[in-house]
């Protein structure tokens, strides 16, 4: 946690501003102009007001009281962060800020926001529930931190690289022809488009303004008719273009963006999309007289859908980082049971390194997708954990070793949890660990209609924990980029609706968990692609290679398909990997994909 006091002095500096300008409140999301997952460091005003580092929430600073809302992966995380003594804590969802609005708002209330970093969604439920009781949603166009945060991270200007139509699949001019017609079809004349993964992948190229997150951030305007014009400091780019396609591409500063939004609209209708592009868009439309169109992005729906050189990538790349995690699972076995035996016992964050380590050495490995969630014990109780000097917990034979981690490679991201056990484990956790098992194998191996949506889906991995009367306060699995997001819309697994149905094409990940506060955690993840099986069915094939460590589940309850899918798939997993592991690693990956009745 960050000193209360350090962060009590930036509250009250803050108020001064806000008073300074007649708000009775500010909303601060954990934001940027994208409503990017993972934030620049100069964006990050969330954790720079609370403490708070998770990468979902958002808080309310009034002039007396402040709120944070976080969602259940935080429950943990945020009262290690958060100083209640300032901040009441809040469910995002459960008990959401415009709850709070509608319950204290009064008549004359002022609570101002930045409209680059507010979406329309959100927007409209703050509104509706200001002006319930009189009160009113201001948009504020300073950025207020500028005032309050001395030596503030600078905006990022990482190089932009170009992704050749022999790894991306599909030139820009074909991605335009498609996306053009979505526009007609939807009735627009204009796609304002704010997602730079989107832009990204649109354009065939990738950037690195943000670690692990490879795409630049930027604006575009696409016309039905194929114009674009692409938003973007210019100096991203560098000075040669030649590997870039974008003869037919204006290239405009980011600055321009809402005027010449302002100009396109006064033309037709601006497509938009209601959840991800900041509410300055459609204030930018609507003061120059235009009309918006609500729909998902089609650059998002599209995208979503892979290709075969996209799915071909990624069947490649997985089996680089298959390798390498096996190598590090069996490194982790054999270091922690010899090191705990001595007086250097390995640690979080040493195997976090590790694991980087043998990535690096893979084919085509650029970078991680994610921080490590190099989690033992109790620190493995919270979903998104990751090690720092200060928690930096042994890896302890006695309690479950959580690793979740991926790589973005030049054809591909990869995302893949496994628990490790490197001594017996208590009824407890074996029982648990055991409804984790038989909730993956249940989801991983359904079959589905074509179009079958996730929220469909999500309790096949949820009905063993349903059984012990446990759940996990996470989605099941979400969508990955092709050396994009690791996080990629619109695709989940999860309870909420989710009106995006599964086609071949598609790829996602399915991880259950289950997380006990201050004992353990447990959750097993494979990335999946989702692939035809006869007339108007389809089917999840696994891209993950790695072995399912079997040793703390109770196998005599496993049915006989879930034996003869984990067989098939260990032996997979063997045949595949054998030649490429390190020598010193064939002895563990021979062990743990032995068939269940071995094992038994």
């Amino acid at each position: 946690m960050q000193t209360s006091g350090k962060i009590a002095d930036r509250l009250a500096a803050f108020r001064r501003e806000l008073a300074a300008r007649g708000y009775d409140g500010f909303v601060v999301p954990r934001a940027d102009a994208h409503q990017s997952e993972v934030t620049a460091a100069r964006d990050d005003c969330l954790a720079y007001i609370t403490g708070f580092t998770g990468s979902a929430g958002l808080a309310l600073v009034m002039a007396e009281n402040a709120q944070i809302f976080v969602d259940g992966r935080y429950d943990i995380q945020v009262r290690r962060e958060v100083d209640p003594e300032l901040f009441e804590i809040r469910h995002l969802h459960n008990d959401p800020i415009d709850r709070w609005m509608r319950e204290q708002a009064t008549s004359g209330m002022r609570i101002a926001f930045d409209p680059m970093l507010v979406n329309g969604a959100l927007h409209d439920r703050m509104a509706d529930a200001m002006a319930a009781h009189g009160g009113t949603l201001v948009p504020c166009s300073e950025d207020l931190f500028d005032a309050i945060w001395p030596n503030r991270p600078a905006v990022p200007l990482g190089a932009v690289r170009a992704m050749p139509v022999a790894v991306s699949g599909e030139s820009v001019a074909g991605k335009t022809r498609r996306v053009g017609e979505a526009i007609r079809q939807a009735g627009a004349t204009t796609l304002a488009e704010t997602s730079p993964d989107n832009i990204a992948w649109l354009l065939n190229l990738r950037g690195c303004d943000v670690p692990m997150n490879p795409v630049p951030h930027s604006f575009l305007l696409l016309d039905a008719d194929g114009t674009v014009e692409w938003f973007v400091d210019r100096r991203k780019l560098g000075n040669d273009l030649s590997g870039f396609e974008l003869q037919q591409v204006k290239l405009s500063p980011t600055s321009d963006f809402l005027e010449r939004l302002g100009q396109v609209a006064k033309r037709g209708p601006v497509l938009t999309d209601p959840q991800f592009a900041p509410v300055s868009v459609r204030l930018a439309v609507k003061a120059a007289g235009g009309a918006i169109v609500y729909r998902t992005s089609p650059l998002t729906l599209l995208k979503a859908v892979k290709n075969e050189t996209e799915l071909a990538g990624y069947r490649r790349c997985h089996v680089e980082d298959g390798a390498a995690l096996t190598d590090f699972l069996a490194w982790v076995q054999r270091e922690g049971r010899r090191r705990e035996a001595g007086d250097r016992p390995l640690t979080e964050l040493e195997a976090e390194a590790k694991l980087l380590a043998f990535r690096a050495t893979r084919k085509g490995f650029i970078e991680a997708s994610f921080r490590s969630i190099s989690a033992s014990g109790v620190n493995a109780a919270l979903c998104h954990y990751n090690a720092a000097e200060a928690t930096d917990a042994v890896i302890d034979s006695r309690l479950p070793y959580l690793i979740d981690s991926g790589g973005q490679y030049l054809d591909g991201t990869t995302d893949v949890t496994r628990t490790l056990f490197l001594g017996p484990m208590t009824p407890e956790i074996r029982r648990t660990y055991t409804a984790v098992l038989k909730g993956f194998l249940s989801l991983i191996s359904v079959r589905m209609p074509v179009g079958t949506q996730g929220h469909q889906l999500d309790a096949f991995a949820r009905r063993p924990l349903w059984d012990l009367g446990l759940d996990y306060d996470h989605g099941t699995g979400h969508g990955v980029g092709h050396n994009l997001l690791v996080h990629e819309y619109p695709h989940r697994f999860a309870k909420l609706a989710n009106p995006y149905g599964l086609e071949p094409g598609n790829i996602m990940t399915i991880e259950p968990g289950y997380y006990a506060e201050g004992q353990y955690g447990l959750r097993i993840e494979n990335q999946v692609e989702v692939v035809a099986d006869g007339a108007g069915f389809c089917r999840f094939a696994s891209l993950t290679l790695a072995p399912i460590d079997l040793s703390a589940a109770d196998l005599t309850t496993l049915t006989d398909g879930e034996r003869a899918f984990l067989d098939v798939y260990h032996a997979h997993v063997r045949q595949v990997l054998m030649p490429l592991v390190a020598e010193e690693t064939r002895a563990f990956l021979l062990e743990q994909t032995r068939p269940v009745a071995e094992i038994l």
